[in-house]
Formats: structure tokens, sequence, C-alpha cells
């Protein structure tokens, strides 16, 4: 008697009960649009030290970089034309010392990688 009472009270319930609705909404300031372009405005003319990892024909660099952004998931990587071949460059770090300890980093897997300096920075 107990499991058939127990059962229709939970089934009651379950057709009593129903899950919350609602809705939200932000108010932004419009000046944090403005900022945000500032910000990537400025962080696109940044100088970064940079790792580059190797060069060659198109192919040979797609594959290079397919290799490097599976050892360094998550890292900033790309592919650069520097007449006349391809560059593999990976990070973007703000400080020698940064870019030191990755660089060694990747040497370990990559012995040929090469740490560029900034191009118009004289850190």
């Amino acid at each position: 008697m107990k499991t058939p009472v127990l059962t229709l009270f939970l089934l009651g319930l379950t057709f009593h009960l129903s899950a919350q609705e609602g809705q939200v909404s932000i108010n932004q300031d419009p000046r944090i649009d403005e900022l945000m372009k500032l910000y990537t405005q400025v962080n696109s003319k940044a100088d970064y030290y940079q790792i580059q990892v190797g060069f060659g024909s198109y192919q040979k660099a797609q594959n290079l970089k397919s290799k490097i952004d599976i050892d360094f998931p998550g890292w900033y990587s790309k592919i650069e034309f520097e007449s006349p071949t391809y560059r593999v460059r990976l990070g973007k770090f703000k400080t020698k010392l940064e870019a030191e300890r990755k660089y060694l980093e990747v040497r370990k897997k990559y012995p040929d990688a090469m740490l560029l300096k900034p191009e118009s920075s004289s850190r």
C-alpha cells in the first residue's frame, strides 16, 4: 500500500513542478565599446617577441604549424610570407624574460627555433 501511494505522490510532485524561466538584460555603458576598439587598435600595433620555428614552402609551413598547434595548444601561431619563403612563428610575448623562457621550452622540441626581437622596439 505504501509503494503505490508514494509513487502517486512523487508523480503528482513532478507534474506540479516547473522550471524557472527568466530574462537577463545587461545595461552597458556605451563608452565600453569605444574602449574595446581602442584596446584592439593598440594591441594590434604592439610589438612582441616571437619564436620562429621554421620556414619553407607553403605546404611545409602548414604542416609545421599543424604540429606546433598540437605541441603547444593555446599558444598564438601564424604563418607569415616573407619573400621567398613562408615562416612559422609562435607566440606574442611582451617581455624578453617571458619570451626566453618559452623559447627554451620550444627548443626542446624544435632545436632550430629562433627567438625574434620586436622589429620597431628598443627593448
